[in-house]
């Protein structure tokens, strides 16, 4: 059995190989299968234009040859890319600010420590690639600077597209554009999301709401690194790439779709808690298992589980949160 999955992150004690193999057999099938669509739908070209077909083929999986390619166009990096050819590399060329790149540095060896291509003795180490890309971002975007949490959403762009400047520019793309206020540092969007998220689980799933309203858990205690790192370390590797694949094409909705889905399905389950530890316990389980591991079926599910969920209706929600999160702030 392999130690190390096939992104460089090595598998805890107790993985599960057995239910693993099972799993990833099956799914091998559904990827060959996609990827002689994709390749189809591609013909070797280099742009795609967005359409019904493109979304659901995205939903259904972008095959990993593909992946790096695909993100760069749905979500407008490419065309970023193009526009400002070299700006990258004058970004790193440029002058610096001290209290930047000493965050940044400061993070470097917390960003995957379970991941050998992040070792100081990996050659190539990746730590480098994700200083200049972190770095870069800081000056391109002066208002976000560098938040934690950045550095394990552009360590995963590393391990997927293995370039800096397309890395850069999906980070640009995520942050700038997709995730409305994550990463500033009063943090307002990502606050606001939570509300969200608080708000549609007493539409959706009311029991639980219900049940943390009872025992005064606020919903940032449970679910705030599901935003903030977007499943990373949370669901396995191939759900979070998943789930990403639709990010980009569909945006932020994708994650109350996901949140709404781990906390429907697992319902019963977080009922049975009594007390406040016991609740945040409980969300830690429901990341886990055969559920998620199974990404092609989970995927299936957050489009059905969650009912129908519109962009319109979060952007309604949001406005009445944010309204609140300012006023306690």
């Amino acid at each position: 059995f392999c130690r190390v999955d096939p992104y460089g992150f090595e598998r805890p004690e107790d993985f599960d190989y057995a239910s693993y193999e099972a799993f990833f057999s099956r799914y091998l099938v559904v990827l060959t299968r996609r990827a002689i669509k994709w390749s189809k739908l591609l013909k070797g070209k280099s742009s795609i234009q967005k359409s019904l077909k493109v979304k659901r083929y995205i939903r259904k999986g972008i095959p990993s040859e593909h992946r790096a390619l695909i993100w760069m166009i749905v979500s407008g990096a490419q065309a970023n890319m193009e526009q400002n050819p070299g700006y990258y590399h004058r970004l790193l060329e440029g002058e610096k600010n001290d209290k930047l790149v000493e965050a940044v540095r400061t993070d470097l060896n917390r960003t995957f420590p379970d991941n050998v291509k992040f070792r100081k003795t990996a050659d190539p180490c990746l730590q480098q690639a994700l200083y200049n890309v972190l770095v870069a971002y800081g000056h391109h975007n002066k208002a976000v600077g560098y938040c934690q949490g950045m550095n394990f959403i552009a360590g995963y762009l590393i391990l997927i597209t293995k370039k800096e400047e397309e890395s850069f520019w999906l980070l640009d793309a995520l942050i700038g554009r997709i995730l409305p206020d994550y990463y500033s540092p009063a943090m307002l969007g990502l606050k606001t999301d939570q509300e969200v998220l608080g708000e549609l689980v007493k539409m959706k799933v009311p029991a639980v709401a219900e049940l943390m309203e009872r025992h005064g858990v606020m919903w940032t205690l449970v679910v705030s690194r599901w935003f903030i790192c977007l499943f990373i370390d949370i669901l396995p590797v191939e759900t979070v790439l998943r789930i990403w694949d639709c990010l980009f094409y569909e945006g932020s909705k994708i994650i109350f779709r996901v949140a709404l889905t781990l906390i429907k399905q697992h319902q019963a389950f977080i009922l049975e808690a009594t007390n406040f530890p016991d609740i945040c316990e409980k969300f830690k389980q429901i990341t886990k298992g055969t559920f998620v591991t199974e990404c092609h079926s989970f995927m299936q599910k957050i489009f059905t589980d969650p009912g129908s969920l519109s962009m319109a209706t979060i952007n309604k929600l949001r406005e009445t949160c944010r309204e609140q999160v300012l006023s306690q702030g």
